[in-house]
């Protein structure tokens, strides 16, 4: 019920409340009951949504970089051969 409904909430948490309310349990419990839920379904949580998001952002940033130093090393290598052979 509480992940046919999120979307008419402002969060999963908001969600989990008005869900947990009308079938006469606490936020924490149902929560939990969630999680295990997804967990056992295969499904990614939101945590786990958000951690992978950061580590592809990180990813994507480090690729970059070595990007960059690989040129740089390549021009700065090129730079010290041709100071090697001009007169």
């Amino acid at each position: 019920m509480v992940l046919d409904h999120e979307r008419e909430h402002s969060s999963r948490w908001a969600a989990v409340v008005s869900i947990a309310a009308k079938i006469g349990c606490t936020g924490q419990t149902l929560n939990e009951w969630v999680k295990r839920a997804e967990r056992e379904s295969g499904g990614v949580t939101a945590e786990m949504a958000a951690r992978l998001k950061a580590l592809e952002r990180e990813n994507r940033e480090l690729r970059q970089a070595n990007e960059i130093l690989r040129k740089a090393s390549a021009y700065f290598a090129a730079a010290e051969i041709d100071r090697r052979f001009k007169p």
